[in-house]
């Protein structure tokens, strides 16, 4: 399924538009957490479209997809289909933010 354009799926057109209700509501009816589309998870997506939105933008970095997809149980290791781990596209970004979310949601999951 994908959006208007008949290119992103619903939850990954939420993530580039960085419309964060909207993504919300998509994993609240459903919407899986890890999907994949293209060469992104929707974790790396949403980690790579906070991060280049700052860059373009000027302002600071974001973190509301990254912690919405968190929130709903994304898994925080997992690579997308280009080998980059979630915290690998936080490192390339240097996003701080992103970083100590992912390491506590990897803390939690992995009982420390």
């Amino acid at each position: 399924m994908s959006d208007e354009d008949g290119y992103w799926t619903p939850a990954h057109h939420a993530v580039e538009h960085f419309d964060v209700a909207t993504l919300a509501r998509l994993l609240a009816a459903g919407s899986d957490p890890d999907e994949v589309f293209g060469d992104m998870t929707l974790l790396t997506h949403a980690i790579d479209a906070e991060g280049d939105g700052a860059a373009q933008t000027g302002e600071p970095l974001s973190v509301h997809l990254t912690a919405v997809l968190l929130a709903f149980g994304a898994d925080p290791t997992l690579p997308d289909p280009a080998g980059r781990s979630p915290m690998d596209m936080a490192a390339a970004y240097r996003h701080d933010l992103a970083i100590r979310l992912l390491q506590r949601h990897i803390g939690q999951r992995d009982g420390e």
